[in-house]
């Protein structure tokens, strides 16, 4: 299913595609909400402020949400916030982010194994992403591939996946020094350098960040709204918050991916839902 937002969008003149990694690609970290949240919870209730769990829990994944897309270090630097809110000395953010890592690379272990053990890449992609890969190279885009896990991470798993070879432009990934790079400047990046103006840029990903900066500069946002691992049905709540930033299509995967390309591509004339 493919659900438009916006008629009249179109990326007909497109010359780059960004993509996001992880929820857009790469099923490799799906889980990893569950992981980073009852972590952060657990280092507030420890506090003891009188909060609950579930209050906490509330708390946790609002800023968590808000922030997917971005580097994990924003994550840990917000969580910091709140323990020195209640009163705590919190560790430093690179701190937090270190614990979450060991946590989250323990639970993705074995599917690190399978994929150097020649498990088909396919079992930890979202349905149709090669096929739409494939397509977009053909039709001469130059691809960028930018993710907010770090980059020492995503480069091996976006190899492991066999995706690391389509994307022309580079793959970026978080940096320890994370001011010095995020979506947000690869944009502004390829704008000033001439490889496209605002219009001639595609975008796909499954975080408020992504769909945000690609819209602030006038291109096309395809929103991935997709309940995982099975990626088969939309997730509401992600649906609600790609929405509200302006993505002007909404899918649940590739699966269909000839005729996202033929929405996508229609040359500015209203189309109606595929």
């Amino acid at each position: 299913m493919i659900e438009i937002l916006n008629p009249r969008a179109s990326a007909s003149n497109a010359r780059v595609a960004l993509f996001d990694f992880d929820g857009t690609l790469s099923l490799i970290r799906s889980g990893w909400v569950d992981v980073m949240v009852p972590m952060m919870v657990e280092i507030l209730l420890d506090l003891k402020t009188g909060e609950t769990e579930e209050e906490l829990t509330v708390i946790v994944e609002e800023f968590v949400g808000r922030l997917t897309g971005k580097q994990t270090m924003y994550q840990m630097i917000e969580l910091a916030e709140h323990v020195a809110q209640r009163g705590g000395t919190p560790l430093e953010a690179i701190e937090y982010k270190r614990r979450y890592l060991d946590l989250l690379n323990a639970k993705i272990a074995g599917r690190i194994a399978e994929l150097r053990d020649g498990v088909s890449p396919e079992k930890y992609l979202v349905p149709g992403s090669r096929a739409l890969l494939e397509s977009l190279r053909e039709r001469g885009l130059r691809m960028y591939l930018a993710s907010g896990t770090d980059e020492i991470y995503m480069k091996e798993e976006a190899r492991l996946l066999d995706v690391a070879r389509y994307f022309d432009g580079g793959v970026f990934g978080a940096l320890d020094d994370y001011k010095s790079f995020s979506k947000k400047i690869l944009i502004q990046r390829l704008i000033a350098g001439a490889e496209c103006h605002g219009p001639e840029l595609l975008g796909f990903g499954d975080g408020y960040v992504e769909i945000e900066n690609v819209k602030e500069v006038g291109g096309t946002a395809v929103g991935i709204a997709t309940q995982e691992p099975e990626c088969r049905e939309i997730d509401a709540w992600k649906r609600q918050r790609l929405a509200g930033v302006g993505a002007d299509y909404i899918v649940p995967n590739f699966e269909d991916a000839a005729g996202l390309l033929e929405v996508l591509f229609a040359n500015g004339q209203p189309v109606h839902a595929v």
